[in-house]
């Protein structure tokens, strides 16, 4: 095979996968946008409003929009209400704009009900920041692996988010646990500059064969 020709098949390959990145997620550049009022602490989400199917208001599916309501949907315990996510296969994302360097720190509750042997991703709180030039959100993926180290950092690619493990293991299981970081100099670390001046949103997303509980989710100036 001559240099040129081969040259041809890599660049038809690199836009081929060019092409199905952008599709996997051009429903993530779509949608209306909520504006987080105040300078904090602000609630990003307490799931206390539904569409009345059960899936959580102003929230959208990564893929497929039926599926991600069978997956995720809304329950109560007491005056708690929280996400639940069984069967899911895709993130679900919600557009809401706050400061975030008026409001740095986010903090949210989760609970793994259940999770298979052998995996590593359990769950995972993406917190998108900016933008980049085609529009695509620019996300700190907050993970809870079952293996990777607490305090693993491993910077994103074109298409991929920059991981922070903040939670290792599968302990404890059916107990809610908090976490509490700072997003905005998490960003400037991975990124090298600062975030936009407002963000873009959050998303979530629970493991393969993972069943996950997501509770409310707020940012604080401190």
């Amino acid at each position: 095979m001559s240099d040129a020709r081969g040259a041809g098949i890599q660049r038809i390959r690199h836009q081929a996968l060019l092409v199905i990145g952008l599709v996997s997620i051009a429903g993530f550049v779509a949608g209306d946008t909520t504006v987080a009022q105040g300078r904090g602490p602000i609630v990003l989400e307490d799931f206390r409003s539904n569409d009345g199917t059960g899936f959580p208001r102003d929230w959208k599916a990564q893929r497929n929009e039926s599926q991600g309501r069978q997956a995720y949907t809304i329950k109560t315990e007491g005056a708690l209400a929280y996400l639940a996510a069984k069967g899911a296969d895709q993130r679900v994302y919600k557009r809401i704009a706050w400061d975030p360097k008026a409001t740095p720190f986010i903090t949210w509750r989760w609970r793994v009900k259940s999770a298979p042997a052998g995996g590593d991703l359990v769950a995972a709180v993406f917190v998108s920041l900016d933008t980049d030039l085609m529009v695509i959100p620019v996300a700190n993926k907050y993970v809870w692996s079952a293996t990777k180290p607490t305090g693993t950092i491993t910077e994103g690619g074109l298409f991929d988010a920059s991981e922070f493990v903040i939670r290792s293991g599968l302990q404890p299981i059916g107990e809610w646990v908090e976490e509490r970081t700072n997003a905005y100099e998490d960003f400037k670390r991975v990124h090298k500059h600062e975030p936009a001046a407002q963000a873009w949103g959050i998303s979530l997303f629970a493991g393969p064969g993972v069943e996950m509980d997501f509770g409310p989710i707020s940012v604080s100036p401190s």
